[in-house]
């Protein structure tokens, strides 16, 4: 008792505190831990679970030195509080400090938790990214043999399709590196040159394009533009001949801009130059037959005048005589020049033309049947290939017969130097076109003579043997009556193993197709 105030309220008061402290502090510091284990990675659970634990350190010293000084006090045992009492508050001391240190550096925790949290933060992106990463990885992996393969067959169906246009191409298609040597060439190529596909690793370039100009034009503008198109060369076959084409080509350029060779693409010209000058000649043949209608008939009368006082005089003048040999001569020259006559005015048309429905087998048997003898004794086989059920056509039976034996008569003269040969006959429908061929075996037409064998007057006949006017005559028939008439020479086709030859190949509207275009050319109306 102090001053006459009970103690014991006091002391009683100290001690339920003292304790109570202890079970709370415990609690909260127990209460952390258990947070911390459900959220190990939560800094402020963990900073939480020290703070608790140096306060429950802290008032657990306290506390049990305010109970071990009140028991001691109430035993009568004052000497030993005494010397225990500065351990105590040592204890006190150390973990208050504790307290406030715990205290003092959280903001440098939480700025090490901010920190270890932003790094998570990026190491978590980072994963993610991974993961992604990780997960086309996969896809790839699983779907790149697919792709490959599906690449592949791409690549295949390209190659195929390519391969099938260099092969099948009827054009000259051909590849040269960068010392102008051909190092891949087409079929087509080889087959327009003459040359066999074993040759083509030591062709050049230079050996096809034997014109130096031609070579030169073709490098300048290649290394210029880098292409070329439509350059018209003449390219030199094996055999020596020469092949006009249409010439296309791409340099092939490398990664570092240098020429490492070129494609070419090459059209042959032949055939369409001759079709140009073939049709050249046709107008001038159509000039020429208006002429040569004006020259038969100025001449004509006085030829006639000529042959009849010739034979007026033969019957004043003596037979045997040298005047009669004369006017015997005269006489034969000027039937000679009446048949020249005749034969310009059927070239221009101007003779009368009858017109009926006419089967050219029969035709054409005909034909055979007059020439069949000759052409035996000249050992030359006639072969007939008659289409069933031909067509019939409107013409003159006459004149149409008088061409097929022109043409029949100069098969036989192409066929009369090398002793003999075959004679080929064909007919066939062709749309509304009936088609009469007559093919021989002989040594064909040079090229240089294919443009004008339909000129009047053109003929390889030596003096005395031909006017000239044959196949000129047959093409004015053949155009009068609609139709059209050409030739080829020498023949691609081998007809039963027969020597390429040369081909007349005439074609005629059937009956009733080529009216109108008959009467458009003569200006009649339908």
């Amino acid at each position: 008792m102090i001053a006459g105030i009970p103690l014991v309220p006091v002391i009683l008061l100290d001690i339920i505190g003292s304790a109570a402290n202890i079970v709370f502090a415990f609690l909260a510091w127990r209460y952390a831990r258990s947070l911390s284990r459900r959220q190990p990675g939560n800094f402020v659970w963990g900073y939480l679970f020290y703070v608790t634990f140096a306060i429950a350190a802290f008032t657990i010293s306290r506390a049990v030195g305010h109970l071990v000084k009140q028991f001691l006090l109430i035993a009568g045992q004052g000497e030993i509080w005494a010397e225990i009492s500065p351990y105590s508050g040592g204890f006190n001391t150390l973990f208050m400090i504790s307290v406030a240190a715990v205290m003092i550096f959280y903001h440098k925790g939480v700025q090490a938790y901010q920190a270890l949290e932003h790094e998570a933060g990026k190491l978590k992106n980072a994963n993610r990214d991974l993961a992604a990463v990780a997960a086309q990885l996969r896809d790839l992996n699983q779907t790149l043999e697919q792709k490959v393969e599906e690449r592949t067959e791409e690549l295949s169906q390209s190659e195929k399709k390519f391969r099938h246009l260099f092969s099948a191409s009827k054009d000259m298609v051909f590849f040269s590196d960068a010392d102008n040597r051909i190092v891949d060439m087409n079929d087509s190529g080889f087959e327009m040159l003459g040359y066999c596909r074993e040759e083509e690793s030591v062709l050049q370039l230079a050996d096809i394009l034997s014109d130096p100009d031609d070579r030169d034009a073709f490098t300048k503008r290649l290394f210029q533009d880098g292409y070329i198109k439509d350059l018209n060369v003449d390219l030199a076959r094996r055999d020596g001949k020469v092949v006009s084409v249409l010439l296309s080509a791409t340099a092939i350029i490398g990664e570092g801009g240098e020429i490492l060779g070129s494609e070419v693409i090459a059209k042959d010209l032949t055939r369409v130059k001759i079709m140009m000058e073939q049709l050249a000649a046709s107008e001038k043949m159509a000039s020429v037959g208006q002429m040569a209608a004006g020259v038969a008939h100025e001449i004509n009368t006085p030829l006639g005048i000529i042959l009849g006082y010739s034979q007026l005089l033969m019957d004043d003048v003596q037979e045997g005589s040298d005047a009669y040999q004369s006017l015997q001569v005269i006489e034969r020259q000027t039937k000679a020049s009446r048949k020249i006559v005749a034969d310009l005015l059927k070239f221009s048309r101007q003779s009368g033309s009858t017109r009926e429905e006419i089967d050219l087998n029969e035709i054409l048997a005909d034909v055979v049947a007059v020439t069949e003898h000759t052409l035996g004794l000249s050992h030359i086989a006639v072969h007939r290939q008659f289409a069933d059920s031909l067509p019939r056509i409107d013409g003159d039976p006459e004149k149409l017969r008088q061409v097929f034996v022109n043409l029949v008569n100069n098969a036989h003269h192409a066929m009369l130097e090398q002793g003999g040969g075959e004679l080929l006959l064909r007919t066939r429908i062709e749309n509304d076109d009936v088609v009469v061929e007559i093919r021989d075996s002989g040594q064909g037409i040079p090229e240089k003579h294919l443009a004008k064998i339909f000129e009047p007057f053109f003929t390889t006949k030596p003096v005395g043997q031909g006017t000239g006017l044959g196949l000129s005559v047959s093409y004015g028939i053949i155009h009068e009556h609609g139709g059209t008439i050409g030739v080829e020479s020498p023949v691609n086709d081998q007809q039963q193993g027969m020597l390429p030859g040369t081909l007349f190949r005439v074609r005629l509207p059937a009956s009733g197709s080529g009216h109108r275009q008959i009467a458009d050319m003569y200006g009649a109306t339908t």
